[in-house]
C-alpha cells in the first residue's frame, strides 16, 4: 500500500485520445491509481478530500511551474547492454552482421547473473531519472540463462518501475542454450502469473528470423501459444534478415512469422526497417505492433524505417530506444528527424514519429499492464512525472505534441511516481538503493567482463 498524494496546481497533459489540456488541476492518488482530476473548487467529494487531504498519512506535490504528463513507456530495449558503454576494444564493422559478431553476440556470452542484475538497475536508475516508468525488456545472456530473468526482475522490483520481460531465444549457441532460452520463457511466464504483480509482465522471447531454425519457431510458437502470451522478436532490422529468410526459407521475414503464428495482437516485432508492402499489410491484420528504435538504426546504418506508410497501412507503430538512451523524449525527436529525412519532405511524418511515444506506446503497454496505463485519467495507474517546464508560448490541445517535441523535450524531470509510489523528487531519489554504490560496482563488473571478452 502506498500513502495518498495529492498533486495540485498543475498543469496536466493526458495524452491518451483525446488528449487534453488541463490548467490548475488537483490530482487525487490512491491505491496505486488516480481516483480523481479536477480544479480545486469541485475535486472530490468532502469524504475523498477528507481521506487525500495533507496530513500524517498523505503527502502533498506542489506542481506549479510544471507540467504533468503519464510516465513515459520504453517499447523495446536490452538492459543487458549497459556493460558496453566506453567499450572500444572491439573490431571494427562495416555492417551489421559485424556488428553483432564483434560486439554483442561476444558481449552477451560474457555475462554473468550478477553482471545482469546491475547493468538492469543501472538503467532502471537512469530511466527513473529521464521520466521512463515501464519498460518492455528484450534480453540475452547465453551463458547464464537459468534464472536471468528472475535476476533482472528483481532489479525492477527494487527499482519501484514497471517492465515486461522475456528471454531471447536462439539457435546461434547452440541446441543446449536453444532448450535453455526456450525454458527461461515458459518458467518466468508461469512464475509471473503465479506472483500476480501489477508491476510485472512477460512475453515470449525470440532473436530474429536469421539465427532461428523452422524447429525452434515452431516450438516456441506452440509454447508461447499454449501460455497464452504475445512474443517479442527483432524483424527485418537489416537487410541481412530479409536476405537470409529469402534465401533459406523461400519468404520474407513477416511472412514467415505469420506462417508460424507468432503474429498475434500482443506480438511486437521490433524495428520492421525493411518491409515491403505485403508485410505491412500482415502486420495490420495480425494486430502486432512494430517497434521504432531510430538511434540504433542510425548508428548501426540499416535504415530508416517508414513510419508514414506503416501509419497509412493500419499497422500500430511504438517507439524503443534499443538501449540507446533511457531518455525517450530524446528518442522520439530523432524520430521525427528521422522521418522529415526518410520522407524527403520536412513536413511529412511529424504526427507519425510523435504518435509512437505519445499515443501508441500506451496502446502497446495496455495489452500487457491492462487499461489505462500511459494515461492520466480517473481509474488508471498513477505512473506520473513532473517536468520543469514553463511554455514560452500558449499550450493548448491544438499544439501539445509540438509543445513537447520542440521544447519540453528539453527540460528537466523533477519527479516520478509509479503506481502511487514517488520514485524521485525534487530531482533525488527516493530508493532504499545506495546509487554510488551500485555505480561502483557496475563499473567493476564492466572492467571484469570487458577482460573475459
Amino acid at each position: 500500500m502506498t500513502e495518498p498524494i495529492r498533486i495540485t496546481h498543475a498543469t496536466v497533459i493526458t495524452l491518451g485520445e483525446p488528449c487534453r489540456v488541463l490548467r490548475d488541476q488537483t490530482i487525487h492518488i490512491e491505491d496505486g491509481l488516480i481516483r480523481s482530476i479536477a480544479a480545486p473548487a469541485s475535486a472530490q467529494t468532502p469524504a475523498a478530500t477528507e481521506r487525500c487531504a495533507p496530513g500524517p498519512a498523505a503527502a502533498t506535490v506542489d506542481a506549479s511551474g510544471k507540467i504533468v504528463l503519464p510516465g513515459f513507456i520504453n517499447a523495446h530495449t536490452h538492459c543487458y547492454s549497459t556493460f558496453a558503454r566506453g567499450l572500444t576494444k572491439t573490431k571494427p564493422a562495416s555492417s551489421f552482421l559485424p556488428v553483432l559478431q564483434n560486439l554483442w553476440w561476444r558481449l552477451d556470452k560474457a555475462l554473468t547473473l550478477k553482471d545482469c542484475y546491475y547493468s538492469a538497475l543501472v538503467v532502471l536508475l537512469e530511466a527513473i531519472r529521464h521520466g521512463a516508468t515501464t519498460l518492455i525488456d528484450h534480453h540475452a545472456s547465453p551463458h547464464a540463462i537459468s534464472g536471468s530473468l528472475d535476476t533482472i526482475a528483481r532489479a525492477f522490483a527494487e527499482s519501484g518501475l514497471r517492465g515486461c520481460l522475456c528471454y531471447e531465444v536462439s539457435d546461434r549457441d547452440g541446441a543446449r542454450a536453444t532448450q535453455a532460452g526456450l525454458e527461461e520463457n515458459s518458467a518466468f511466464i508461469a512464475a509471473c502469473r503465479e506472483r500476480n504483480d501489477p508491476r510485472l509482465r512477460a512475453l515470449f522471447g525470440l532473436h530474429a528470423s536469421f539465427t532461428l531454425s523452422d524447429v525452434t519457431l515452431k516450438t516456441a510458437s506452440k509454447l508461447g501459444n499454449e501460455l497464452g502470451v504475445g512474443f517479442h522478436i527483432h524483424a527485418a532490422e537489416a537487410v541481412a534478415d530479409q536476405e537470409y529468410t529469402l534465401k533459406h526459407c523461400g519468404v520474407r521475414v513477416v511472412e514467415r512469422l505469420q506462417e508460424h503464428g507468432l503474429l498475434t495482437p500482443g506480438s511486437i516485432a521490433a524495428h520492421g526497417v525493411h518491409l515491403d508492402e505485403k508485410e505491412m499489410d500482415i502486420l495490420a491484420a495480425s494486430g502486432a505492433a512494430v517497434v521504432h528504435n531510430p538511434q540504433s538504426n542510425l548508428n548501426n546504418a540499416v535504415g530508416i524505417a517508414d513510419l508514414v506508410a506503416l501509419h497509412q497501412k493500419g499497422v500500430l507503430v511504438g517507439l524503443g530506444t534499443d538501449a540507446m538512451t533511457a531518455r525517450m523524449l530524446e528518442e522520439v525527436r530523432a524520430a521525427v528527424w528521422c522521418q522529415h529525412l526518410r520522407q524527403r519532405n520536412p513536413s511529412a511524418g511529424f504526427a507519425e514519429a510523435a504518435s509512437t511515444l505519445l499515443i501508441n506506446n500506451a496502446k502497446i503497454a495496455q495489452r500487457l499492464f491492462g487499461p489505462g496505463l500511459g494515461e492520466i485519467t480517473a481509474g488508471a495507474p498513477a505512473d506520473l512525472i513532473l517536468v520543469d517546464y514553463e511554455p514560452p508560448t500558449p499550450l493548448s490541445e491544438e499544439n501539445w505534441m509540438g509543445q513537447i517535441i520542440y521544447g519540453l523535450s528539453q527540460a528537466a524531470v523533477d519527479t516520478t511516481i509509479v503506481a502511487g509510489r514517488v520514485l524521485m523528487r525534487d530531482k533525488k531519489l527516493l530508493l532504499d538503493l545506495d546509487e554510488a554504490a551500485i555505480y561502483h560496482r557496475s563499473r567493476e563488473l564492466a572492467a571484469a567482463l570487458w577482460k573475459r571478452m
